[in-house]
This record gives structure tokens, C-alpha cells and sequence, in this order.
């Protein structure tokens, strides 16, 4: 008789099963012994993590015309958010398209609304996500509509400037067209504690921005050549999509300032001031559901809840006293980063 190796599947629920008996039986003494008020709900956990529809409101039972409302929240990269106090996330940029293609895949979705909280982030992560909305669109035909909550400045707005239409509440933030490198320098820090870095380099220019030594003039130079191409980009994007903007009023514009909503429409960054639904309204008309029944959806993961239209929102630090106690993003690396990215806290 032969013995193969345990089935892989059946290794992982074993798994499964032991740290959730664990988990169960270290809250039951915590709870026995006073330490949390918590009540404990056991559910089954589905195996899918794929997007799935999550029905937020529906005109009537008898229609399947549908809205589909996709985020863009948090600061945007394009990679896995790591924090020190919470599991790896999504890939902003992945699920992004995920959505997309979801919304894309469905006859029954007419248009989507682009529900904008966020301050952007990496200048490639924001272009990716830039682009892949002009390829829905063309591809699809299907109207786009963003509308802005808190926040919708540089790389957001970048993205927004892919849309057919930008509604922003009256309390928005936006604006912020321009690139900033941050580049973190940590010799002076170094010689204090009598430690070196031995750089060994094929060429002058090889660790150009490197957080061992003090930037010199020629790394600037060749950086600031770097934000001025991507910075001309920024525009041409804006240009693109706000086409009552000419160049010397963009370049005024475009000097890395935040507006207020009221202020932005004033000069044309944004179509019209109005909240969430006011922008659901524009996707029905645009997409000739004007007056018709319409089902709101999202997409999500399996387990998520998702009541209303608002029910999606960027994650934020874990707080102590209102403290964050985790590092800023651009300081949990070494390297320089190129970023569309509004963050008045540096």
C-alpha cells in the first residue's frame, strides 16, 4: 500500500480548524475572566475572495438597470498597502481594475459613478488607474462620473480627469496638481551614531537619492528633470479632460495649491457642486435611465457589509489619543518615490 503526501486541501482546513479552536478558546477565557463585555458569533467563512455585487438600493423589484459605484480612496499605490498593526490590503491599482472589469463584464450596468476619497499617491500608480478608466470607456461606451467626498486632489484628481463629468461636495478638497519626491536622508542621523554605509558603484550617478549621504547638485538636477516630465504629464492630463482650461491659467493653477470645492468649479477643475446622489442622478441621465428604476451596486469581497452608497470609506491609522502610532508610508522605505500626492502633515 502506498501513502502519498496529506491532500494540500485538507492540510490548510486542519489548519484552519486549530487556529480558529484557539481562537475561540482564548476568548472564552478572556471573557470568563472579565477582561472584554465581547459576545462571540460564529459564521461560515466562504472560500471565494473574489469581487462579488453588493445590491446598496434598488427603485423597484421588476427593473435590473444598474449604477455601479467604484472607489478610489485611501492613497493610491501600486502595491499591497502593508501596515505594522493590521494584515496586507488590496492592491489599489488591482482592485481597481478588478471593479472595472466587473462593471464592464455585466450588461445590466449602464454607467458608474466614481466615488472619490483619496489624496493620491504614487505618480505611476495614479496614471495606471488613469488609463485603465479611458480603456473602460472606450471599450465599453459606458458613462463615467465621478463625485468627490473629503478628499479628491493630485494623483485623484488625475484620475478624475478621466471622467465625463466631476461633481465634488461643497466641503471637497481638491486640486493639488503637481509631483513631489521625497527622498529620506538619514546620514546626518548615521554619523551621530558613528555608523557607515559602504557604497560600492558602477558609475557616479548609481545611488543617486540614496538615504546614506547628503543629495548633491547633480542628483537634483537629474530628479527635477524626472518631476518636470511627470508634472507635464499632470497637465496634459488635466487639459485633456477639462478642455475650457488654457495654458496659462492651468500652469497658475497648477502650482501644487488645494482649492474648496466652490472655489474649483469657479475655475473649472470641477463641472458642478453636489453630493453622492446628485452624481448618481447624472450617471441615470447620461447613461438615458433619466426617470427609469435603477439598481446601485458595488463590489466587494465576500465578507464585507455594505448597507448604503456611503458605506465604503478609506482605512485609517490605528489612533491613540488621536496619535497616530504608525509611520507615514514614504518612511516605512529607503527609496525615492515620485508621487501625485497631496500630504500637508510632512
Amino acid at each position: 500500500m502506498k501513502y502519498g503526501r496529506p491532500n494540500e486541501c485538507n492540510t490548510r482546513q486542519r489548519s484552519a480548524i486549530r487556529n480558529s479552536l484557539f481562537l475561540i478558546c482564548y476568548s472564552l477565557f478572556l471573557t470568563l475572566a472579565g477582561c472584554t463585555p465581547m459576545s462571540f458569533l460564529i459564521t461560515p467563512v466562504p472560500r471565494a475572495y473574489d469581487l462579488v455585487e453588493h445590491e446598496l438600493s434598488r427603485d423597484s423589484i421588476w427593473h435590473n438597470d444598474k449604477i455601479a459605484l467604484v472607489d478610489v480612496d485611501g492613497v493610491l499605490r501600486n502595491a499591497r498597502e502593508k501596515s505594522l498593526l493590521s494584515p496586507p490590503g488590496d492592491n489599489p491599482v488591482s482592485v481597481f481594475k478588478e471593479k472595472l472589469d466587473k462593471a464592464a463584464g455585466d450588461r445590466n450596468v449602464k454607467a458608474i459613478v466614481l466615488r472619490i476619497n483619496s489624496p493620491g499617491g504614487d505618480v505611476t500608480a495614479s496614471d495606471l488607474m488613469y488609463m485603465e478608466l479611458l480603456r473602460f470607456k472606450r471599450e465599453t461606451g459606458k458613462p463615467v462620473i465621478a463625485s468627490m467626498l473629503d478628499v479628491g486632489a493630485s494623483g485623484a484628481y488625475y484620475i478624475a480627469c478621466a471622467a465625463d463629468k466631476i461633481y465634488a461636495h461643497p466641503t471637497t478638497i481638491t486640486g493639488s496638481i503637481g509631483v513631489i519626491m521625497v527622498a529620506p536622508d538619514f546620514s546626518g542621523t548615521m554619523n551621530k551614531l558613528g555608523i557607515r554605509a559602504n557604497i560600492i558603484k558602477s558609475a557616479e550617478m548609481k545611488d543617486a537619492g540614496s538615504p546614506f549621504r547628503e543629495m548633491n547638485e547633480e542628483d537634483r538636477a537629474l530628479f527635477q528633470v524626472m518631476i518636470d516630465a511627470m508634472y507635464e504629464r499632470f497637465l496634459r492630463v488635466v487639459a485633456d479632460g477639462r478642455g475650457g482650461i488654457d495654458e496659462p491659467r492651468l500652469k497658475r493653477l497648477a502650482d501644487g495649491r488645494v482649492f474648496l470645492a466652490p472655489e474649483a468649479k469657479e475655475e473649472g477643475l470641477i463641472d458642478e457642486l453636489g453630493t453622492l446622489h446628485d452624481a448618481l442622478a447624472a450617471a441615470k441621465k447620461a447613461s438615458g435611465l433619466d426617470g427609469k428604476p435603477i439598481v446601485v451596486v458595488e463590489y466587494a469581497r465576500p465578507l464585507s457589509h455594505r448597507p448604503n452608497i456611503y458605506a465604503r470609506a478609506a482605512d485609517v491609522p490605528v489612533q491613540v489619543n488621536l496619535v497616530n502610532v504608525e509611520l507615514p508610508t514614504w518612511l516605512r522605505g529607503s527609496s525615492p518615490r515620485f508621487m501625485y500626492l497631496w500630504a500637508p502633515s510632512w
